[in-house]
């Protein structure tokens, strides 16, 4: 009589994990789809064909347009690894060792996931949650930069820089429109975007 706990355990293990491959399936489609020809142009009929599934299995799994679009931009910041970043900073001796750890987030961000990011930025134009949604991300990350500058001694910026203006510059710099100028527009490999922004900002933000 044990048995029957435990086949139903496996078959609900089975089941969730045909769940979490089919909202995978959804979510690489979106994002061929999106990428390919704009979010406006994308609909949730098109993503459900690219998928291989039906409509209400779309929504199911995401509930709407924006929802799938939400799903993207949360995954887009795991595909950098802040777990690895936090445990590099913590590793790392000195603010510049620490100002090249989060360089290098940022440039795993975009080289992994700048194409999501730039078409959330698209369908934001004219989505206004999705606009709100995707002016989290930069806040956060925002928030993050200025609590880890401001932990900072004190005779650590250059003259006339503090956190908050740090924060500015760095974000003035490390953008995803220039890592795509510089990439795509202009041939550079991301190796060298981020060799050239570390050694810009250690310049400019460092005493």
């Amino acid at each position: 009589m044990a048995a029957a706990p435990e086949r139903r355990r496996y078959d609900s293990l089975v089941r969730t994990a045909q769940a979490d491959e089919t909202r995978r399936q959804i979510a690489q489609a979106a994002r061929r789809l999106f990428v390919a020809q704009g979010w406006g142009r994308t609909t949730v009929r098109d993503v459900a064909r690219e998928a291989g599934v039906s409509v209400p299995t779309v929504y199911s799994a995401y509930g709407n347009k924006l929802g799938l679009a939400i799903a993207l931009m949360d995954a887009a910041d795991l595909a950098a690894d802040p777990d690895r970043l936090v445990a590099e900073l913590a590793a790392a001796a000195d603010p510049p060792g620490q100002l090249a750890v989060s360089v290098a987030f940022h440039r795993r961000l975009f080289e992994r996931a700048g194409d999501v990011i730039l078409l959330l930025r698209e369908g934001g134009r004219t989505e206004p949650e999705l606009a709100a949604a995707y002016r989290e991300g930069p806040r956060r990350g925002e928030k993050a930069l200025l609590a880890l500058f401001s932990s900072w001694p004190a005779g650590t910026f250059s003259d006339g820089v503090d956190p908050r203006t740090a924060v500015d510059m760095y974000g003035a710099i490390c953008g995803i429109d220039a890592y795509a100028e510089l990439t795509a527009g202009r041939g550079w490999s991301p190796e060298r975007v981020e060799r050239w922004w570390t050694e810009l900002l250690t310049r400019e933000l460092l005493g």
